[in-house]
């Protein structure tokens, strides 16, 4: 890396099971742009002093992920219309007068991937209450979803949604439950797991098979490992489903844009995922 080269990465904890570098750096490559995406793997305790070294470290954006989507709102100074509505960040640009401006491009990502997918979106149960599934919880709404139930461990994250978003999409029935089962899955047309649970081969699947129905879709936003318990149960279940990693490019083409100011190479940046999970050969993180 040169001088001159601008630093850009994800932070997050844990996040060395991110596919994000291999993206963000085929597309500099292809665009000859002197920068380099790495990951800043970051403890509670060190946000601080990662704050305060950004102009010393030379870097120029940055992109953030669990557990820190809503945490890291405080630092910025700018923050977009989406993520406002949102409340939750994944993608910081550095001004060169060094202020700090946020966005939300995981909702027009999953959106983009839904409607490649070409799922129904009526009836929708939601396990997770974090900021993954604020910018789901938007996405939906956008797309006038009927129903959207949610499920999380901390009954209060869910109800917090529920005030956020049910005045913004009038439209939809927004509801909570206090356990996997009240979700009712046999009358919902989508599932999108927005929790970290999969991401570890010891975690046990929260869904059921019996659960579900041939006419639902599973949506998991983990992308690593390519498929979790949720998706293998799933398949076994003869229900269509999808990992994340769609919506991993999307949301990461709307954030190069947002860095670079230039039009993403988006078919780069899919074929560099495809050899990254290649290379991993679906191992388990």
């Amino acid at each position: 890396m040169t001088s001159r080269s601008r630093v850009y990465g994800l932070v997050g904890f844990p996040i060395k099971h991110s596919l994000s570098p291999f993206m963000h750096n085929a597309a500099f490559a292809r665009l000859k742009i002197k920068a380099r995406y790495k990951l800043f793997e970051l403890r509670p305790e060190e946000l601080e002093r990662f704050f305060a070294g950004i102009k010393k470290n030379r870097i120029s954006g940055f992109n953030v992920t669990i557990p820190y989507k809503e945490k890291i709102l405080p630092y910025l100074n700018i923050k977009s219309s989406g993520l406002r509505e949102i409340g939750a960040a994944n993608t910081v640009v550095v001004a060169k007068d060094g202020r700090l401006k946020g966005f939300n491009t995981d909702f027009s990502g999953f959106r983009r991937h839904l409607k490649e997918l070409k799922v129904n979106a009526g009836k929708v149960a939601i396990i997770g209450a974090g900021g993954a599934a604020k910018a789901v919880c938007f996405a939906l709404g956008k797309n006038k979803a009927k129903e959207i139930c949610i499920y999380d461990i901390d009954n209060y994250k869910s109800l917090g949604l529920i005030v956020r978003f049910k005045d913004t999409f009038e439209q939809t029935k927004f509801s909570a439950v206090a356990r996997i089962e009240e979700l009712n899955l046999k009358d919902k047309d989508l599932l999108v797991n927005c929790s970290p649970v999969g991401m570890r081969a010891d975690e046990a699947c929260l869904v059921k098979g019996e659960m579900l129905h041939k006419g639902i879709f599973v949506y998991d936003l983990i992308y690593n490992p390519a498929e979790t318990k949720l998706l293998a149960t799933a398949k076994k279940a003869g229900v269509r489903c999808s990992n994340g990693l769609g919506m991993l490019l999307y949301q990461g083409v709307a954030c190069f844009e947002h860095f670079t100011g230039k039009k993403a190479p988006v078919e780069v940046m899919a074929a560099a995922l495809e050899r990254a999970c290649r290379r991993q050969g679906g191992k388990k993180s």
